[in-house]
C-alpha cells in the first residue's frame, strides 16, 4: 500500500471509530432518559395522590404540590425533546454507515476497467448508486426534520 492509501484506511478506521463511540454514547443517554422518565412519573404519581388525598390541606401546599407536579411535566417535555433529538442522530449515525459502506461497494466497481466489466457488474453498480441515492435522500430528510424542529422551537 502506498502512503495515501494507508492515510486513507487510516482516517476510515478513525471515523468509523467516532460513530462508533457517538452511537454509544447516545445509547447510554437514551439509557438514562427511560431511568429518568421512570422517576419523573413515579414523582408525579405521589404528588397527584398528595393532591388528590389531601382537600383539607392549607392552600399554600396544594400551590407547591401543583407547581411541582407543573415543574415534573416541563422536565419530561423536555427529556422527551432531547430523546427525539438522540433518536434522529442515531438515525443519522446508521445512514451515514450505510453511505460509507455503499461509497466503499461503489468505487470498488467503479475501479474496474470498463472493458471488463460484465453486464451484473454494471447492474450492480446502478443497484448500489439507487440505494445510495436513497440512502442519501433519507439523510436529507432527517436534517431537514432537524432544521423544522429548531424552528419551530425559537
Amino acid at each position: 500500500y502506498s502512503t495515501s492509501e494507508r492515510t486513507l484506511a487510516r482516517r476510515a478506521r478513525e471515523a468509523s471509530m467516532k460513530r462508533f463511540c457517538r452511537a454509544q454514547a447516545i445509547q447510554r443517554r437514551l439509557e438514562e432518559i427511560e431511568v429518568t422518565f421512570r422517576e419523573l412519573e413515579q414523582q408525579g404519581i405521589k404528588l397527584e395522590k398528595l393532591l388528590r388525598d389531601e382537600n383539607g390541606s392549607p392552600a399554600d401546599q396544594q400551590t407547591q404540590w401543583t407547581n411541582q407536579l407543573l415543574h415534573l411535566v416541563q422536565k419530561k417535555n423536555s427529556l422527551m425533546t432531547e430523546e427525539s433529538d438522540l433518536m434522529i442522530a442515531a438515525q443519522e449515525l446508521k445512514l451515514e454507515e450505510q453511505q460509507r459502506q455503499l461509497d466503499k461497494k461503489l468505487r470498488s466497481y467503479m475501479n474496474r476497467e470498463e472493458t471488463l466489466k460484465t453486464v451484473e457488474d454494471h447492474k450492480a453498480e446502478q443497484e448500489i448508486l439507487a440505494q445510495l441515492l436513497k440512502v442519501v435522500n433519507e439523510r436529507n430528510l432527517l436534517i431537514h426534520i432537524q432544521e423544522e424542529k429548531r424552528l419551530s422551537e425559537l
